[in-house]
């Protein structure tokens, strides 16, 4: 269950770099709230991980959802431009999330 903790968290991230786009220097007052809520929820749930899983590993996995979704979001629903070279290093951290999550069983 710690490790669903850790994806929620990672997700709950993701919104939160986002809602952060969205205020405009903090002059937004729906998206300071969402920016509020993503980034308390992703604190509570990695707190949550961390009671179980070991720091060290724990960061790398939240950090590396974090800039592999963000860099997803922004393809997809925002249209960013990008190179192969950026989908294969993305490619290259989730490989390394995974490989973590299998070296700590």
């Amino acid at each position: 269950m710690h490790w669903v903790y850790l994806i929620i968290a990672g997700v709950l991230e993701v919104g939160w770099i986002f809602s952060l786009k969205f205020t405009e220097g903090f002059t937004r007052l729906l998206p300071m709230l969402s920016y509020a809520l993503f980034g308390a929820g992703a604190a509570f749930f990695l707190s949550l991980s961390l009671k179980v899983l070991p720091v060290g590993i724990t960061y790398a996995i939240w950090t590396g959802i974090a800039i592999a979704g963000s860099n997803v979001v922004g393809i997809l629903l925002f249209e960013e431009p990008y190179r192969f070279l950026q989908l294969f290093y993305i490619c290259l951290i989730l490989f390394g999330v995974a490989g973590l999550q299998l070296s700590s069983m």
